[in-house]
C-alpha cells in the first residue's frame, strides 16, 4: 500500500518489473524499475513508492542501484540499499557524493530557498550520499546474466540524464523524458533546452517494444511512444512562440518569469521563480541569437517583427 491507502502496482515486461509509484508515479511518487538476470538484479531510480514494498517484504535482494539522473524523487529510495554499489552518468554521479553538490545542481541563487529545498530533500525523499558512488557512461552495458542494461545519454533534463534499454523484452526505460502534457523540464541549473532537444530526437531512433517513464504515463508500446514524443516536443515550440508574442512590447526577463510560460499562473509552486526565469532566458538567449528577439537596451527584450 502507498502513503495514502492506494494498492501498488506490478508490472512484468521481459526481464523488468516496472514498480508504480501513487498516482501512477505522480510527483513526488516515480516508476522504479527491478531488472532480473541469472547473476544479478538491478533496481533502476528507486522512488517513494519502494519504500513500503520494502518495508513489506515485497522486494527480492538488490546487487546494485542505477539512477537515471540525480534528482531527488529518483534517489529517494537509494539509502534502503546502502551496502551495494550505485551508479550514475559521470556527468551527475557528483551530485550523489555529497549534499552540497547536490544542490549545486538546481543551483538556487536565494539562500532561504536553498535551505528550505534542502530540508525537503533531506527530511522527504531521505537523501543518503555516497561518496563512493560509481560513474558510468553513454555506451556502458550492465551485463546482468541474460539480460542487459545499456547506457543512453540523454542530457538536458540535467548533463548526465541517462535512458537505459533493457533486453530482453526491449524496453526503453525514459527517465524524465516523461511524455507529459507539462512538457520538457530544463529549469535547473544543469538543465539545457537545446540539449534536451537533441536527446528527444536521440530516444526517437531507439527501437523497442516498451518505453517507459518515471511519472505519469507509465509503459506504451512504439506508436503510442511516438505519437506523445511528438506533443512533449511540442510544448517546448508553444512555449517560445507564446514568449515571441509576449515580447511585442520591451519586457525584462523578470517580467517574463512573473507572466509564467512553464507553470500555470495560478498553481502554487514553491519554487516557480528560478525555473521560469532559467527555462524562459535560454529560450531569449538563443532567439537573440537568431535575430527574433532584440534586446533593445540593457535588459529588455523585444520581438523583432520579422515573424
Amino acid at each position: 500500500m502507498s502513503d495514502d491507502g492506494a494498492e501498488l502496482i506490478d508490472l512484468e515486461v521481459g526481464a523488468c518489473t516496472v514498480l508504480f509509484g501513487a498516482q501512477q508515479g505522480k510527483y513526488p511518487q516515480g516508476n522504479s524499475l527491478l531488472v532480473r538476470g541469472r547473476d544479478e538484479t538491478v533496481i533502476i531510480d528507486p522512488s517513494l513508492g519502494v519504500l513500503p514494498r520494502h518495508a513489506g517484504g515485497r522486494l527480492p535482494r538488490v546487487d546494485r542501484v542505477i539512477n537515471s539522473h540525480c534528482h531527488e524523487d529518483h534517489v529517494a529510495g537509494n539509502h534502503l540499499f546502502p551496502d551495494v554499489p550505485w551508479h550514475l552518468h559521470e556527468d551527475d554521479v557528483v551530485g550523489i557524493r555529497s549534499l552540497d553538490d547536490f544542490m549545486a545542481i538546481y543551483g538556487f541563487d536565494d539562500e532561504a530557498v536553498d535551505a528550505a529545498f534542502r530540508k525537503v530533500v533531506v527530511d522527504q525523499f531521505h537523501l543518503m550520499t555516497r561518496p563512493d558512488a560509481q560513474a558510468f557512461r553513454d555506451g556502458d552495458v550492465f551485463d546482468l546474466g541474460g539480460a542487459t542494461i545499456r547506457v543512453i545519454h540523454t542530457p538536458g533534463h540535467t548533463r548526465g540524464h541517462s535512458a537505459l534499454l533493457i533486453e530482453p523484452g526491449e524496453l526503453l526505460y525514459l527517465g524524465d523524458i516523461d511524455l507529459s502534457s507539462f512538457g520538457p523540464y530544463y529549469g535547473d541549473a544543469w538543465s539545457d533546452l537545446e540539449d534536451f532537444e537533441r536527446s528527444l530526437e536521440r530516444v526517437r531512433e531507439v527501437e523497442a517494444t516498451h518505453y517507459a517513464t518515471f511519472h505519469h504515463i507509465g509503459v506504451v508500446d512504439r506508436a503510442t511512444f511516438l505519437e506523445r514524443l511528438e506533443r512533449y516536443a511540442a510544448v517546448i515550440r508553444t512555449r517560445e512562440a507564446r514568449l515571441i508574442d509576449f515580447l511585442s512590447e520591451p519586457r525584462t526577463l523578470e517580467d517574463v518569469a512573473e507572466h509564467r510560460f512553464v507553470y500555470r499562473p495560478k498553481d502554487p509552486v514553491p519554487f516557480a521563480g528560478p525555473v521560469e526565469r532559467r527555462s524562459m532566458s535560454q529560450h531569449i538567449a538563443r532567439l537573440v541569437r537568431s535575430g527574433r528577439v532584440l534586446e533593445v537596451e540593457p535588459g529588455r527584450f523585444r520581438a523583432n517583427g520579422l515573424e
